[in-house]
C-alpha cells in the first residue's frame, strides 16, 4: 500500500470537515517543506514527484501569458445548500492517489485559472497553455473523468464526478470573471473570496427589472458620447467609448454602499470617461457641460484662469435604498494618478469629521488607467499609506479602466513587467477581480465582491475592467497609426450595449422596438438639457459640510492678536511639560525638558522648539486640531520638537499635546512612511476638506519637496486660480546652507517665489522662536487660508542668537519685516542690508566682532505677499542711505534675489541702487565640501558689511535701476 493511501487510513484528521486544513497545510509544504511539522512533511514526501511543484516553480515554466475576456451575472441568489461538514469516504488503494491529485487541481484553478479566463472584447492575442491546468499534469486521466471523488474545500457537494469539479472551476474562475486571491496571506479573507467566487460560480440571476435598468444605463453611457461627438464635432472630452460598462459599475457600486450604510463616497479619476460620469452619474445639467465646449462659462469666486472641462471636480447627492449619499468628485489635472492621495486625504478628514473611525460611512473611490496604474509610482505609495494608523481610510474600491492599450502601446511587453496592469496591488494583499467590459452582468458581479470584501475587511479591493478605447488617445487623435491591427478589430466590434441590447431581445426581456426607445428616450432628454441620471437631491444639508465661504475676498493684512496672557502661556507649558508617573526620559530629552521649564518660568530665553510646541499647545486649548505629519515629525529630524516622548524602562510612546485639557481639540503628530509625494498630497486633500484644523507637512530636509513638486504646482500654488478651491496646509521646509551639501541645504525657496502670483500661498523665512510661535497662530486665527511656505532653520534651532524672551510671545504679532535690533545712530548708517533667514545672525555677528555702526540689517520675514507698506517704513528711516543691498546665502540664480528685486523698484528713490551680494551662479544649490562653504559664506559676509570684494571670487552684481 502507498505512502498517500496509509496516510488517509492511518490519520483521522482526514475527514471532509479538515479538507480546506489539508489543502492549506499541503501549500505550506510546496512552499517550504521545513515550515510544517515533520510527521505532516514525511506524509507528503511520500507523495510522487508529479504536480509536487510550488506555484511560483510552474508559473516560471511558463511564458508570460497575455489577457482575455467575456459575458456575466449580477445579483446574489441564494446559493445551493451545502453541508457544514463534508465527509470523505475511506478511499480505496487505488484512488488515493487520484484523491490528492483532484485537490492539487483545485487549488491551482485557484491560483492559475485566471490565465485562461475570457476577458479580452477583442480576443487580441490568443490564450497561453497553462499546463498545470490540464488534469493529465496531475496524473488524472480521462477514464478518471467519471469517477467521483470528493471535491475537498470546493464550495458546493461534497462528492462530485472529475468532470463536475472541472465544470464547476471552470465556471467559477475561467468565465468573464477571473479572480486572483491566493496572494493573500490573511485566511478568513482568502476563504471569503474563494467562497463567494465559488458558490455563485460568477453567474449570480438577476431580474428582468434588474437587466433593463442595466441596459438603460449603457444607453446612458453610449448616448452621452454620441450626441457629444455630433454636437462638438473634433473637440476634446477624452470618451469612455469601448468601456461603457464604467456608468453601470458606479451605479451599482453607490447604490449598494448606500444600502450599506455609506453616506459619503469620494471619487479621484483622470479625464478619460469623467464628462460621462459628469452626467450619468452625479447629474451635472447637460447644459452647463454643453457651455462649457461652447466656451460660455462664467469663473467662481476665486477663481481667475478656470480649467478645462474634463479636470473639473463636483458634488451632488443621490438618493439610494439607504438614504442620501454625498458625492464628491475630486479636481483633478492631467497628471493623471496624483489624485489618488489627495482623494485619500480628503477622505480621512471627512472620516475624522463624522466621527468614523472604522470607514463605514466615507468610501473612497479611485478609478485610474492601465498604464498609468502599473507605471506611476504614486499609486505604490498611495496604497503603501493605505494600511497606515494615520493615513488609513478603511480600505478603497479601485477601478481600472483597462484600455490595453495605454497612450498609444498596447503591448504589454511596453508598458509594464508584469503580468497585470493590476499586479502592483498585490502588495497590499488585496484581491483582483478582472472582468471582461463586455458582459455588464459579470461588471456588476465584481463590484458588489470588491464593495462588499472592503466593506467587511477595511481593506483595498480591485477591478479590473477589461474593456478597449473606441477612439484615439482623444477625439483627434488616429490611433490606427499606431494600432493598425487592434482597430480594424474595434471598428468591427459591436458597443457593450449593442451586444446587451441583442442579448436581452434574444432571451424576450425586452422587444427591439423597446430598446431602441430607450435610445430616443435618452436623445430627448439630453436635447432639452435635462439631468439623466437617478433622483438627485437638492438642498440637502447632512450637518458635515465644510464652510469654505467665510474665507472669500479676505485679505492677508487682516488684523490678528496672536499674543497670550503671560499666565496663560505658563498654565499651558505646565499641562505641557507634565509627565505621567514613573515615565522615564532620555537623558538628552531629560536635559530638554528641563530647559523647557527654566523657559516657562522665564528665567532662560525661549528655544525654537519651545515655541512650536507652545504654538500647537495654544491652538488645542482654544478647541482646534492640529496635524502634524512627516518622516520624523514626532521627534523633530533635528532632535527638537520631542512632541512624542518615549519611555526608556517601558518602551511606551506618549505625545503631551494629546492630554493638555478634556476638551482641547485633537492633535496628531505622524511619523510618515519615507514618501513626499503621496503623504504630501494627502496632506493637501485634507487640508481641503478641514479649514479648522492646522494640517502640517514637514520635510525631512527641506529639498527632499522635490519629490512632492507635482503636488505643489498643480494643487498647491494653483488649485484656487483654476478651480476656486483653497486651504490652509503649512508646509515646513528646513533650509539654510551650512556645509552640509546639495541635497541638505537648500529648500529650493526660488521655486516658491517663482509660483507665486494672485496672493495664491504664503512664503515665509522667520528667524525667531516668537515668529515661528505667531506665524502658526497667525494662519488659524487670521480669516484668510491660503497655503503657508515656511523655510524653518536647522543651525538656529540651537544658535544662542536665535531666542526669544516669554514675553514676546504674549505682546508681539509676527512681523513680516523686522527692521534694525541694535541701537545704532540713524544719521550714521550709510549702507542697509537686506536679507532673509540665518544669514542675518551671520552677519549680526560679524558686524558686532568688527564693531561696525555704519550698517543696519533688516530681515524680511515675508517673502510673499510683499510687505510693502513695512518696507516702505523702513526705508523712510534711511532716506540719506544711498548703498542697499540684498544679501544672501544661496547662489545668484536661486534663492530670493530674482524673484523680490522687482519688489524694491517701486520703493526706492530714483537714483539709488539695490546690490547683490551673495554666491555666483551654480548649478547645484551649495557645495560639497565643508571647507569650501566657509570661504563662500566668509566672502559674502565681508563683501556685504565692507564693500571690499576678493579678486579671486567670480564677482557678478545685478543692479536694480529704480524707475524715475
Amino acid at each position: 500500500m502507498n505512502a498517500l493511501l496509509e496516510l488517509f487510513h492511518d490519520s483521522s484528521a482526514f475527514h471532509g470537515s479538515n479538507a480546506a486544513f489539508i489543502e492549506q497545510l499541503y501549500e505550506r509544504y510546496l512552499h517550504d517543506p521545513h515550515s510544517i511539522q515533520a510527521d505532516w512533511r514525511e506524509r507528503f514526501n511520500a507523495l510522487p514527484e508529479r504536480g509536487r511543484d510550488s506555484l511560483s516553480t510552474q508559473r516560471a515554466r511558463e511564458q508570460r501569458p497575455q489577457v482575455s475576456g467575456a459575458p456575466g451575472f449580477s445579483d446574489w441568489p441564494a446559493p445551493a445548500a451545502t453541508p457544514a461538514t463534508k465527509t470523505l469516504d475511506r478511499p480505496t488503494e487505488v484512488s488515493a492517489e487520484k484523491q490528492a491529485a483532484v485537490l492539487r487541481l483545485i487549488n491551482t484553478y485557484r491560483s492559475r485559472g485566471h490565465q485562461l479566463a475570457n476577458l479580452d472584447p477583442l480576443r487580441l492575442r490568443p490564450q497561453p497553455e497553462v499546463a498545470d491546468l490540464e488534469p493529465s499534469y496531475h496524473g488524472l486521466l480521462d477514464s478518471d473523468l467519471e469517477q467521483v471523488f470528493n471535491s475537498g474545500s470546493l464550495y458546493g457537494p461534497d462528492r462530485l464526478t472529475l468532470r463536475d469539479i472541472i465544470a464547476r472551476l471552470k465556471r467559477s474562475y475561467c468565465g468573464h470573471v477571473a479572480c486572483e486571491y491566493m496572494h493573500i496571506t490573511t485566511t478568513p479573507e482568502k476563504r471569503w473570496v474563494q467562497k463567494r467566487i465559488e458558490s455563485y460560480q460568477a453567474r449570480p440571476e438577476l431580474t428582468k427589472k434588474d437587466r433593463r435598468w442595466l441596459l438603460q444605463l449603457l444607453t446612458a453611457a453610449e448616448g452621452i458620447e454620441q450626441h457629444l461627438h455630433r454636437r462638438y464635432v473634433g473637440q476634446k472630452r477624452f470618451s469612455l467609448e469601448g468601456g461603457e460598462a464604467l456608468i453601470p459599475l458606479l451605479d451599482e457600486l453607490i447604490q449598494r454602499a448606500g444600502r450599506d450604510g455609506v453616506r459619503e463616497l469620494v471619487i479621484g479619476m483622470a479625464h478619460r470617461g469623467r464628462l460621462n460620469v459628469l452626467t450619468n452619474i452625479f447629474g451635472k445639467p447637460p447644459q452647463d457641460i454643453f457651455a462649457e465646449f461652447e466656451g460660455r462659462v462664467a469663473l467662481k469666486a476665486g477663481q481667475r484662469a478656470g480649467d478645462v472641462k474634463y479636470h473639473l471636480g463636483f458634488a451632488t447627492d443621490v438618493a439610494t435604498p439607504g438614504g442620501p449619499v454625498h458625492l464628491a468628485l475630486g479636481f483633478n489635472p492631467s497628471h493623471l494618478e496624483i489624485i489618488d492621495p489627495v482623494i485619500q486625504g480628503s477622505v480621512r478628514a471627512r472620516q475624522r469629521r463624522r466621527g468614523d473611525r472604522d470607514g463605514s460611512q466615507v468610501l473612497p473611490v479611485l478609478i485610474h488607467g492601465d498604464s498609468a496604474f502599473a507605471g506611476q509610482g504614486v499609486v505604490m505609495e498611495t496604497l503603501q499609506l493605505s494600511q497606515t494608523r494615520s493615513h488609513g481610510t478603511g480600505g478603497t474600491v479601485h477601478i481600472i479602466i483597462n484600455n490595453q492599450i495605454g497612450f498609444t502601446t498596447s503591448n504589454p511587453l511596453d508598458t509594464r513587467s508584469t503580468l497585470y496592469c493590476t499586479d502592483v496591488a498585490k502588495m497590499v494583499q488585496g484581491p483582483v477581480f478582472h472582468v471582461n467590459g463586455d458582459d455588464p452582468e459579470a461588471v456588476i458581479f465584481v463590484t458588489r465582491m470588491a464593495l462588499d470584501f472592503r466593506n467587511r475587511f477595511r481593506r483595498d479591493a480591485f477591478i479590473d475592467l477589461v474593456c478597449y478605447r473606441r477612439l484615439g488617445h482623444n477625439e483627434a487623435d488616429e490611433p490606427a497609426v499606431t494600432q493598425p491591427m487592434m482597430y480594424r478589430k474595434i471598428r468591427q466590434h459591436p458597443t457593450a450595449r449593442a451586444i446587451y441590447a441583442k442579448k436581452l431581445i434574444t432571451a424576450g426581456i425586452l422587444t427591439a422596438d423597446a430598446a431602441d426607445t430607450m435610445i430616443a428616450d435618452y436623445r430627448h432628454t439630453i436635447d432639452h438639457g435635462l439631468v439623466v441620471t437617478r433622483q438627485v437631491l437638492r438642498d440637502l444639508d447632512h450637518g458635515f459640510r465644510t464652510n469654505w465661504r467665510r474665507f472669500a475676498d479676505t485679505l492677508w493684512t487682516a488684523p490678528c492678536a496672536t499674543g497670550l496672557p503671560l499666565p496663560k502661556l505658563q498654565a499651558l507649558a505646565e499641562r505641557l511639560l507634565r509627565l505621567p508617573d514613573g515615565f522615564k526620559l532620555h537623558a538628552r530629552v531629560a536635559k530638554i525638558w528641563a530647559e523647557r521649564r527654566q523657559m516657562a518660568a522665564g528665567e532662560q530665553l525661549i528655544n525654537w522648539g519651545f515655541a512650536e510646541n507652545m504654538a500647537y499647545a495654544s491652538l488645542l486649548d482654544a478647541g482646534m486640531p492640529v496635524r502634524l505629519c512627516g518622516q520624523d515629525a514626532g521627534r523633530g529630524t533635528f532632535f527638537h520638537r520631542h512632541a512624542k516622548i518615549h519611555c526608556q524602562a517601558s518602551g511606551d510612546d506618549y505625545t503631551p499635546l494629546q492630554h493638555l485639557s478634556p476638551d482641547q481639540g485633537a492633535f496628531v503628530a505622524i511619523d510618515s512612511i519615507l514618501s513626499e509625494e503621496a503623504v504630501l498630497g494627502f496632506e493637501y486633500g485634507f487640508a481641503t476638506a478641514e479649514p479648522d484644523a492646522l494640517t502640517l507637512w514637514e520635510a525631512q530636509f527641506g529639498d527632499f519637496a522635490n519629490g512632492a513638486q507635482v503636488v505643489i504646482d498643480q494643487f498647491i500654488c494653483s488649485a484656487g486660480t483654476k478651480w476656486g478651491l483653497h486651504c490652509g496646509l503649512t508646509m515646513l521646509l528646513p533650509h539654510g546652507l551650512e556645509g552640509q551639501g546639495a541635497e541638505h541645504s537648500s529648500a529650493r525657496l526660488e521655486r516658491y517665489l517663482q509660483l507665486c502670483a494672485e496672493h495664491n500661498i504664503q512664503v515665509c523665512v522667520p528667524t525667531t522662536p516668537a515668529q515661528i510661535f505667531h506665524l502658526l497662530r497667525r494662519q488659524m486665527l487670521r480669516p484668510y487660508r491660503r497655503p503657508l511656505i515656511v523655510m524653518t532653520p536647522k543651525s538656529l534651532l540651537r544658535h544662542r542668537l536665535a531666542v526669544s524672551a516669554l514675553e514676546e510671545l504674549s505682546q508681539g504679532r509676527f512681523q513680516p519685516l523686522i527692521p534694525e535690533c541694535d541701537p545704532l545712530p540713524r544719521d550714521t548708517i550709510e549702507r542697509v542690508i537686506f536679507c532673509s533667514g540665518k544669514l542675518y545672525f551671520d552677519l549680526l555677528e560679524e558686524r558686532h566682532t568688527r564693531a561696525l555702526e555704519t550698517v543696519a540689517i533688516v530681515r524680511v520675514e515675508q517673502l510673499y505677499p510683499f510687505p510693502k507698506e513695512d518696507f516702505a517704513a523702513t526705508l523712510a528711516d534711511y532716506a540719506h542711505v544711498d548703498e542697499f543691498i540684498w544679501c544672501q546665502e544661496e547662489a545668484q540664480n536661486q534663492g530670493a534675489w530674482d524673484q523680490i528685486k522687482h519688489r524694491f523698484q517701486p520703493l526706492i528713490r530714483a537714483g539709488k541702487e539695490v546690490y547683490y551680494v551673495g554666491r555666483p551662479a551654480s548649478a547645484a544649490p551649495a557645495v560639497g565640501h565643508r571647507s569650501i562653504h566657509l570661504e563662500q559664506q566668509q566672502r559674502l559676509i565681508d563683501e556685504a558689511l565692507t564693500g571690499r570684494v576678493n579678486p579671486s571670487m567670480n564677482h557678478n552684481i545685478d543692479r536694480v535701476i529704480p524707475q524715475p
